[in-house]
C-alpha cells in the first residue's frame, strides 16, 4: 500500500466519523429530553438564576386607572414586596394562556396569607384594563412594563411566568407557563406553610 493509498483511507474513516457527529449529537439531545419527561419534569421546572436571591427593584409605574375600592391600585414597588408572601405574575392581555390561568388568581386573591402582584407586559393600558374589567382583578398592586425591561430584570421568558417572593423580598421559587391547581397546591401553598 503506497502512502497515498494510506492517507486517502485515513480521510475516508476521518470524514466518516466527522458526518456521524451530527447524529450523535442529535441522539444525545434525545436522551437528556426523554430523561426530563421520564422523570416527570416540564418546561416549568426550569430553574431560576435568581432562586435564593432578593427580588429585582425595580419601581413601576401603576396601570392607571385600575381602581379598587374607589382608589387607584397601587403600582409594582420594591416596597409592596416587603413584609408579606407574594406572588408576583407577569401577565398581558394579548396572552392566551394568561386568560387561562386567571381564573386561579381570582380565587387565590382571597388567601390572606398571599398578595398578588402583577407586571403587565408590554401591553396597552386600555387593553389591560378591559383584561381585567371582564376577568376580575385578583391584584393587590400592578406594574407596567411597557418596553420589558424588567422583566429582563425577573429573567422572564415569556408571559405567563409568576414568582414566589418571600417577607424579605427573596424569591423562593418560579414558574413558567399558566398556573395550575397542582402547582399551586404542591410547590406554591406549601412555601407560605413550611414558614409559619
Amino acid at each position: 500500500m503506497t502512502a497515498s493509498d494510506q492517507n486517502t483511507k485515513q480521510k475516508s474513516s476521518a470524514n466518516w466519523w466527522f458526518a456521524l457527529l451530527p447524529l450523535l449529537f442529535f441522539v444525545a439531545l434525545a436522551g437528556i429530553f426523554y430523561k426530563q419527561l421520564a422523570s416527570g419534569g416540564g418546561t416549568s421546572d426550569i430553574p431560576s438564576a435568581l432562586i435564593g436571591e432578593k427580588a429585582p427593584s425595580a419601581s413601576l409605574d401603576p396601570l392607571v386607572g385600575l381602581k379598587d375600592n374607589g382608589g387607584q391600585v397601587p403600582a409594582f414597588t420594591p416596597e409592596v414586596l416587603n413584609g408579606k408572601y407574594s406572588l408576583v405574575n407577569v401577565w398581558a392581555s394579548w396572552c392566551a394562556p394568561c386568560r387561562q390561568e386567571h381564573p386561579l388568581l381570582v380565587e387565590l386573591s382571597a388567601d390572606a396569607d398571599i398578595q398578588i402582584v402583577g407586571l403587565n407586559y408590554k401591553d396597552k393600558t386600555e387593553n389591560a384594563l378591559r383584561f381585567l374589567g371582564q376577568l376580575g382583578n385578583p391584584y393587590d398592586a400592578v406594574g407596567v412594563d411597557p418596553k420589558g425591561r424588567a422583566a429582563i430584570d425577573w429573567g422572564v421568558y415569556g408571559v405567563p411566568e409568576s414568582f414566589m417572593v418571600g417577607p424579605d423580598s427573596t424569591i423562593l421559587y418560579k414558574h413558567i407557563g399558566p398556573l395550575t391547581p397542582e402547582a399551586l397546591q404542591e410547590k406554591i401553598l406549601p412555601l407560605i406553610k413550611s414558614e409559619n
